[in-house]
């Protein structure tokens, strides 16, 4: 059946977040360590400060709106004041979580601290988005952070900041309270949880309400499972029935939090060596990120008016079976992985009216990222190549893209995969509308049926010829850019598009 794509553009969905398009970076194998930083002593590279500016310069060209820091499990085992300062007086640490790529437990050297990320977010031209401990540490502790961070007062931690370089407040708006606190970040009990994160949110709120008024935003963190979320949301919502409920506004759930986190890594079979089947059943396991959406939305909605608080993607890529803590988490990022991530956008930009964030994991070099490096040089992936043409959708405003195609049929355990994935947004005058091919050898014509004004389209395609076991390389990465593709007239308001198999193509309508 060949395949079409029905865009209304006049049936909006809600303005499509800058932040959907996020990045999450972790003190784990290679990604900050090597990928990141390089110290101020290492030749090899370009640096600023430390950082190495070959990565900064493949993220500064992404329009990265969003870098979450430093973890991640790593940041329930991290104290934030080991790491700023002069650097040679930091201690070193072991952490609990990761190892590094080593045998023995890593021991973390702090070089990489606050004022370093803070200074990467700046060089990238990001908003940074901080993970507050809650396994390992308490209340004062985080509020202290927000403090050095955001205060302009005359305080102790204020003018230790001005000591380390930086005078002026980051204005940080972005405050997870934990991470995976049903997991590494403390085991807790969804109930447990709520009770823990209404002590911190309870601290933070304060200084947001007192000290430095609308300047953050906190993130609950959630499960993937339907029971875990609606007994912490029923506990959040419970937890003041004792006392003052209007106590730093602190009656209802949506007074403490702004948004809540969702989880999600998938599999198939190996990074490059899979088979016909597994390339399929990877897309299927992705789709479940939709089931993760709406349920955390339905759930939501029981407490607070729909869209008072954000879904935020937290995590979410795929993790092969050959990333492991022995080699740090490193994997071959595949054109196959890269189809999913596009069709993990669409399912966002379908869901733009819950969905407030979401960060892929990992940035550098870990997992499912989009910049890989060795000694003396740095590419992307072709994950940062969907990320460059997804988002042209940003800020835009999602609209309704029906798509009609064939599917791959699975069992219960997964979801049917259509062949063809889609999604649309108008902005500016324009309609954009992005598609893949999931087929792993035949070229698909989809005809893309636009309704309204729009018409002149242009085109342009990725990863034509490759095949979905390909990866860049310091050598090919360039091979794996955009290239422009022809659209031609089909009849009034209708248009085709050849999508050769294992790609992406993106078509810009114009009024």
């Amino acid at each position: 059946m060949p395949a079409k794509i029905s865009v209304h553009s006049g049936q909006s969905i809600d303005r499509i977040s800058e932040n959907i398009y996020g990045h999450f970076a972790e003190h784990l194998g290679r990604c900050i360590y090597g990928g990141i930083w390089v110290g101020d002593d290492d030749d090899r590279v370009p640096t600023e400060e430390g950082i190495r500016m070959d990565t900064v310069e493949l993220l500064q060209d992404l329009d990265m709106p969003v870098l979450r820091w430093p973890g991640g499990c790593f940041a329930d085992d991290y104290h934030w004041e080991d790491g700023v300062g002069p650097r040679e007086e930091r201690p070193t640490r072991r952490n609990l979580w990761w190892a590094q790529g080593r045998e023995e437990r890593y021991v973390e050297t702090n070089e990489f601290g606050t004022d370093e990320f803070l200074e990467l977010c700046r060089l990238v031209n990001t908003d940074p988005y901080l993970a507050v401990n809650v396994g390992s540490a308490t209340p004062e502790e985080a509020l202290d952070w927000i403090e050095y961070c955001n205060s302009d007062g005359d305080t102790d931690l204020t003018k230790r900041r001005a000591e380390n370089g930086h005078e002026e407040p980051y204005d940080v708006t972005y405050w997870g309270i934990g991470n995976e606190n049903w997991g590494c970040g403390g085991r807790f009990a969804p109930d447990e949880y709520a009770d823990q994160y209404r002590r911190f949110a309870n601290y933070l709120n304060g200084f947001d309400d007192h000290i430095n008024p609308g300047s953050t935003e906190f993130i609950a963190c959630g499960h993937i499972t339907e029971e875990w979320n609606e007994a912490f949301f029923e506990r959040l919502d419970g937890g003041m029935e004792f006392g003052p409920g209007t106590f730093l506004g602190m009656g209802s759930p949506y007074k403490l939090l702004d948004h809540f986190s969702v989880h999600r890594y998938y599999q198939a079979g190996d990074d490059a060596d899979f088979s016909d089947e597994q390339h399929y059943r990877l897309f299927a396991r992705a789709e479940k990120i939709a089931d993760d959406i709406d349920s955390a939305a339905e759930t939501i909605s029981a407490y607070v008016p729909r869209g008072d608080v954000g879904i935020i993607v937290d995590e979410w890529g795929t993790w092969h079976p050959q990333a492991t803590p022995d080699n740090g988490l490193e994997q071959e990022n595949t054109v196959r992985d890269a189809l999913a991530a596009a069709g993990v956008f669409d399912i966002m930009h379908e869901r733009a009216d819950v969905v407030s964030m979401a960060n892929i994991a990992q940035t550098v070099n870990v997992l499912q990222c989009l910049v890989q490096t060795d000694e003396d040089s740095a590419w992307t992936t072709p994950t940062y190549q969907v990320f460059d043409l997804y988002q042209n959708h940003s800020g835009n405003t999602a609209v309704e893209a029906n798509v009609n195609a064939d599917k791959k049929y699975f069992d219960e355990e997964d979801h049917d995969v259509p062949l063809v994935s889609a999604s649309a947004s108008v902005g500016d005058d324009e309609l954009f509308v992005t598609a893949s091919n999931r087929t792993i050898e035949q070229t698909e014509t989809v005809e893309v049926e636009v309704d309204g004004a729009f018409g002149n389209p242009s085109g342009t395609a990725l990863f034509r010829e490759k095949g979905p076991r390909a990866y860049s390389t310091a050598d090919n990465a360039a091979e794996f850019e955009a290239e422009d593709i022809s659209v031609s007239e089909a009849g009034e308001g209708s248009y085709a598009v050849d999508i050769p198999a294992s790609s992406v193509v993106g078509v810009t309508f114009t009024k």
